[in-house]
């Protein structure tokens, strides 16, 4: 087949094994399972997920083929914010577990070949925060104000905030102190932003990367990477439509500014003290041309343009296209994601027609299903085909937990039992984002379908029955033997990060990978004459070609 374009980013040529070999290029082309633990499985029946859960499932990571997993927070929170408010960056809920408990699934996980990556949260703390706690003690100027962004109100007293600014959590952005001073944060009241100026502050959050790298951790996922340096003046603060109208080009008052990488050079050289480096991912929603300088850094930044593109093959070939070619300019890899913890679970998304976008998505669950055409078989299609091109790409693909399942939203979820704060500050406008973290369902039926003894913190739909990982275990065609099969197969065919493009018909794309691996997904074309017996095909053939919403791998 013709060659239309390719892209070799670094390493140079080798085979998988060679890969799996250097530890220190472990990351480069993994696949990646995110936990969001207060959901994975609850050890203690408490109806919270914990430490030793996801230790007690370890063989179940072990076979579904991960090459690691990525712990969403489990430090000390009062969970304003689903543990993204962290009281103690050091440490570990007493809910979730102990410090004991983090080092004994650690150990269990890279037993089992995995590695360990944790989501740090440096652009804010929890409001009982040790530090918060003794800034709201201390006088106007002092030190301890200064570790968080304190700002004069405006009005005869300071009764006004200092600007209009909204919360990206909906809501003022600036909180009163009752001394005329106020505080930024941009998520939740609950979550003040750190003073990233501030030495200290700088100084502490490298003796925590220190601290969890001695013991043992391969990996960090960086929080709303792209808002850590800010321009916030003491005075004449800039509107909320003159920070709308300002352009993300490095100089944004508040994200993706310039001097944010000074923090992540300091960063790499903790990640460079140990052997092999630890490694990084940026949470940074800059645009695809702002990426390079976050994975020159810290090693990748995650790429969101799948998973807010239409299922379309124009759409995409041109997003694989620019990042592959940005992941190049900064030596790094890029990543592959279509749900995580922050966005509605991309078998609903696709079930939209004919997009996958969140806002899209997001607007039909809070109008219902009656101003849009909604196909769920369709969508777990879609997302099953989409996932077979995901672990086809060069590249790093980060899985969150239950999409192996082909869970989706949980939309039903009754108002006084949802948890997340975009719900309750942005009443009838977002229903927030407790539908993708409704705990799993390990078994087809009982208390919480496996989850733990005391039932789940957020109710499961009577669907999740039939998903159940009990329900699927072995089942050929199930949405979870696809997973291990195909996470199975990539281990065997992966080889260096190059991709190469095939004509194909339209509606249709079609690339190679070295080794003759060839990947085709027949987006929404007329069923497809393959030119060999395929390896793994995301769903039945129709009369021996392939049909829409499907892909399929062969050997060229």
């Amino acid at each position: 087949m013709l060659n239309l374009l390719r892209f070799i980013p670094k390493p140079p040529s080798q085979t998988r094994s060679t890969l799996l070999d250097n530890t220190a290029n472990w990351w480069r082309q993994a696949a990646v399972y995110q936990i969001y633990p207060r959901s994975f499985a609850d050890s203690n029946a408490d109806s919270l997920g914990d430490l030793p859960g996801v230790a007690s499932r370890v063989d179940y990571l072990r076979d579904l083929g991960i090459d690691a997993v990525w712990l969403s927070p489990f430090y000390p929170s009062a969970l304003a914010d689903g543990g993204y408010d962290v009281d103690d960056y050091r440490n570990v809920d007493p809910r979730l577990g102990t410090l004991a408990d983090f080092d004994a699934m650690t150990a269990a996980l890279h037993t089992a070949g995995i590695k360990v990556i944790v989501d740090i949260v440096p652009n804010h703390s929890s409001n009982l925060h040790q530090w918060f706690r003794e800034a709201l003690a201390s006088p106007k100027g002092s030190a301890a104000r200064d570790r968080y962004i304190f700002r004069d109100g405006v009005g005869e007293h300071g009764e006004l905030p200092p600007a209009d600014w909204e919360s990206v959590f909906g809501g003022p952005s600036w909180s009163p102190v009752g001394d005329g001073q106020w505080y930024l944060h941009l998520f939740a009241p609950e979550q003040p932003d750190f003073n990233w100026e501030n030495p200290q502050v700088r100084e502490d959050f490298l003796k925590t990367l220190r601290f969890w790298s001695d013991r043992g951790v391969d990996g960090f996922r960086i929080d709303v990477a792209h808002a850590l340096a800010k321009n916030v003046p003491h005075a004449d603060l800039p509107s909320k439509a003159q920070l709308d109208a300002h352009p993300w080009d490095g100089t944004h008052p508040l994200w993706d500014r310039d001097e944010v990488h000074q923090i992540y050079t300091a960063w790499r050289e903790v990640f460079n003290s140990y052997t092999p480096p630890r490694i990084a991912v940026a949470e940074s929603w800059s645009n695809a041309q702002r990426r390079p300088a976050y994975a020159r850094s810290l090693g990748q930044a995650f790429n969101f343009d799948l998973l807010k593109a239409d299922f379309t093959a124009d759409d995409f070939r041109s997003i694989i296209t620019v990042n592959l070619e940005q992941a190049a300019l900064a030596g790094s890899s890029t990543t592959w994601v279509y749900s995580n913890h922050d966005v509605i679970r991309h078998a609903t998304r696709y079930a939209l027609v004919p997009t996958g976008d969140p806002d899209a998505a997001r607007n039909w669950l809070l109008d219902g299903a009656s101003a849009h055409a909604v196909d769920p078989a369709l969508g777990l299609r879609r997302a099953r085909a989409a996932t077979l091109l995901q672990l086809a790409l060069p590249g790093s693909a980060y899985l969150y937990q239950g999409e192996e399942l082909g869970l989706p939203e949980v939309s039903q979820i009754d108002d006084e039992q949802r948890q997340d704060p975009t719900f309750f500050r942005n009443p009838g406008v977002d229903l927030g984002r407790d539908g993708c973290r409704v705990p799993l369902p390990w078994e087809p039926a009982g208390t919480s379908l496996g989850f733990g003894a005391a039932g789940a913190h957020l109710p499961q739909p009577a669907e999740f029955a039939q998903l159940s990982v009990a329900a699927q275990d072995g089942v050929p065609g199930s949405t979870l033997s696809l997973y291990r099969d195909a996470l199975a197969l990539r281990r065997e065919l992966q080889t260096d990060e190059s991709l190469s493009w095939l004509p194909s018909a339209p509606g249709v794309l079609a690339f190679s990978r070295p080794n003759g691996w060839i990947s085709i997904t027949n987006f929404n074309a007329p069923p497809q004459q393959l030119p060999s017996t395929p390896l793994l095909t995301s769903g039945p053939l129709a009369d021996g070609k392939l049909p829409a919403a499907t892909t399929a791998w062969l050997r060229g």
